[in-house]
């Protein structure tokens, strides 16, 4: 089971703002979105950088005004994990995990093709365990 599959059923959109925009727009995004991250690109589309929730309000926190003025480039997580398509689901899971993540951009080569996040991957999980529970029940009832 790979991240190709999870994309295949959740869909490829992504979610970004330029590296050049404000938090304001970044903000706007996640709001509008109902989403917990967006993906920041640079101007040739490629990724740059992360930002979450929990970067807009540390700022927030630590600068109560004006900040949602300043570059998004300046608060985003610019080291960013990032997995392929091909990558297994238990894989991704262990990058989470060991990296207390909760979303990673899936990239083939410098091409972004989606987001997984670990609802997507636990998800994924329970469908897998449910389908091999099922499989279990028809061997033993066919026994």
């Amino acid at each position: 089971m790979s991240v190709k599959d999870i994309l295949a059923n959740k869909g490829h959109d992504i979610y970004a703002v330029s590296d050049g925009a404000d938090l304001r727009e970044a903000i706007s995004l996640l709001n509008e979105k109902n989403i917990g991250v967006v993906l920041v690109t640079d101007n040739a589309g490629k990724l740059a950088g992360i930002l979450s929730e929990r970067d807009v309000i540390r700022k927030s926190l630590a600068q109560e005004t004006g900040f949602r003025d300043e570059l998004v480039s300046r608060f985003m997580t610019k080291d960013v994990f990032t997995v392929s398509s091909e990558t297994s689901v238990d894989d991704v899971m262990a990058i989470m995990t060991n990296s207390k993540i909760r979303h990673v951009p899936v990239l083939d080569g410098d091409d972004i093709k989606g987001l997984i996040s670990i609802g997507d991957v636990v998800k994924r999980k329970i469908a897998d365990a449910e389908n091999e529970a099922a499989m279990m029940r028809e061997y033993i009832a066919a026994g």
